[in-house]
């Protein structure tokens, strides 16, 4: 039996959690971890994380689960000492399910950042800053819209469709928050443009979302590809001159979303 002392301080009791999991098989075995800090997954029951290997860890006695939600807390709990970052992946995206780290600390560093919000500097802080990311975004709207005319590239013929469809994507695509990737800064803003239009017109122009796709590794993508080389061929019939294609489902969408704003 590993002493209390050790259990007490972050090591795994190698006695626990030894029964069967759902589907009868032996359990993972326990990882002994130290309460540095370090990102996790969520664990099978309360109480418990997985590491990258799949091993199942206690959380320290007298930690706590500070949720997300607040990213000013959240880092200053972080910087104050060991902490726990758990972390929940799906499809490509990784979002956070929280942070644990010693319950004083979670409460002394809340109380403290309360009673700093609480003053006028603060609140005057906070509007400044507001006003700041209003301005930062309504510039990043417009480099995008702007973006999004240069990779469309139109015959002038077409210039009031380009326009539009500019407006349309910017509109969907920049929003704070929305997850797009026009959010993102790891690729060029003529990249983010060009992905941006290419995935409205997956939606908007193809059967995609109604499209019966096979649940096998790589399909999906393959699917993706594909709809994006047809928007690709559908854009360039619009740089290279003025003739329309006749049923055009890129003006037929643009049309119904000006109907039906």
């Amino acid at each position: 039996m590993m002493p209390d002392s050790l259990i007490g301080r972050g090591m795994v009791d190698p006695t626990r959690d030894k029964e069967p999991n759902k589907q009868g098989m032996p359990p993972l075995p326990h990882k002994r971890i130290t309460q540095a800090s370090r990102i996790l997954l969520a664990g099978p029951r309360d109480g418990t994380l997985r590491t990258s290997d799949g091993s199942v860890v206690h959380v320290p006695d007298g930690w706590a689960l500070l949720e997300p939600g607040d990213a000013t807390l959240t880092r200053r709990v972080k910087a104050a000492g060991p902490s726990w970052t758990v972390q929940e992946k799906q499809g490509r995206r990784t979002f956070s399910r929280g942070v644990w780290a010693p319950a004083e600390t979670i409460s002394r560093i809340k109380a403290e950042l309360e009673e700093e919000r609480s003053t006028e500097a603060y609140a005057k802080k906070r509007q400044s800053d507001l006003v700041r990311r209003e301005r930062a975004q309504e510039a990043y709207v417009e480099d995008f819209h702007a973006a999004i005319i240069t990779f469309l590239n139109f015959h002038p013929a077409h210039g009031p469709l380009a326009e539009k469809l500019a407006r349309l994507v910017t509109t969907h695509a920049t929003p704070v928050g929305s997850g797009t990737v026009a959010r993102t800064r790891t690729i060029p803003i003529g990249r983010r443009a060009e992905a941006a239009v290419i995935a409205w017109m997956r939606h908007r122009t193809t059967g995609y979302d109604t499209m019966p796709i096979a649940r096998v590794k790589g399909r999906r993508r393959e699917v993706r590809r594909m709809l994006a080389g047809r928007s690709r061929e559908l854009l360039q019939v619009y740089r290279s001159g003025p003739s329309t294609p006749e049923d055009c489902p890129l003006a037929a969408a643009a049309r119904r979303i000006g109907e039906n704003p």
